[in-house]
């Protein structure tokens, strides 16, 4: 049984490099998906006009790539949060979310829009985690109607504590998937932010495997795979024992080496991980 996953890379890995170039170069390298982060592309996802969507969405497909899905939901506009007490903000966040929404739809077809943003939805304003979590729960559950419409699954993120205090284990995510029970709402596996689970990583994503609609692979520290000690083949045994279909998608944080280096030597990485499980 051969492991097929999809593999994708987040843009924004390649900085300030036009579409079409990154693109190409993703290409060539030997990734076949586009994760976005919106921001690289508009303050405000209202802002990018239905030309400048079908422009985004031809390019991708004219350069051989199918588009992934969003992250980073909310790095921009700045001041937006999800779970605040305050309901004017909290309506404003999760309209952001729904032009979000929106703008997934446009771009390509079963996209995904993976929900992680630590400083838009951690506790503030003396909320607890569990009451913040209850409005989170809330209006994931209000935007799981459009989402579906738009064909567009919203991904619950596990975030590590040192990041959030909303949301810190792939357990509590599946808890809000199964509460807001939307096909349009699931969650994801993150190699980066999984550091404080108490788990073998293979085992959660393998008790979780029904859920699990997108991988996130990174080094523990945030930097490209293959640069830290992290063992990944654990995690691809159970994605190709399960029969993983979906993205792995790269995400790094160092950008230090260069984005075609980073998107080389992870590809290149990974594909070797995977060669070793055969043996």
């Amino acid at each position: 049984m051969s492991l097929q996953f999809k593999p994708a890379i987040c843009n924004e890995i390649y900085e300030k490099w036009p579409l079409q170039d990154a693109c190409r170069s993703m290409r060539r390298i030997g990734y076949t998906g586009i994760e976005i982060s919106p921001f690289t592309l508009a303050e405000r996802p209202g802002d990018i006009s239905s030309a400048q969507r079908r422009e985004y969405r031809d390019i991708i497909q004219s350069e051989g790539l199918r588009f992934v899905g969003l992250h980073w939901l909310m790095v921009s506009p700045k001041g937006l949060h999800v779970t605040t007490p305050d309901p004017d903000l909290r309506e404003r966040s999760w309209r952001h979310i729904i032009d979000l929404i929106d703008l997934c739809g446009d771009l390509g077809e079963n996209g995904v829009m993976v929900f992680g943003s630590p400083q838009q939805r951690c506790t503030r304003d003396h909320l607890t985690p569990a009451e913040a979590a209850r409005n989170f729960t809330a209006g994931l559950a209000s935007i799981a109607p459009h989402a579906a419409h738009c064909g567009v699954t919203v991904l619950v993120e596990a975030l590590p504590l040192n990041q959030c205090d909303v949301i810190t284990t792939l357990a509590e995510a599946v808890a809000i998937v199964n509460q807001v029970n939307s096909p349009a709402v699931r969650t994801m596996f993150d190699t980066h932010n999984a550091v404080d689970e108490s788990e073998p990583h293979a085992s959660l994503v393998d008790r979780y495997f029904d859920l699990i609609r997108h991988v996130h692979i990174n080094e523990l520290d945030g930097r490209h795979p293959g640069t830290g000690s992290y063992d990944f083949k654990p995690v691809l045994e159970v994605l190709r024992r399960r029969e993983y279909r979906n993205w792995v998608s790269l995400e790094a944080f160092d950008f230090t080496p260069g984005s075609e280096k980073i998107a080389n030597d992870s590809l290149r990485f990974i594909e070797r991980e995977i060669e070793q499980l055969a043996l």
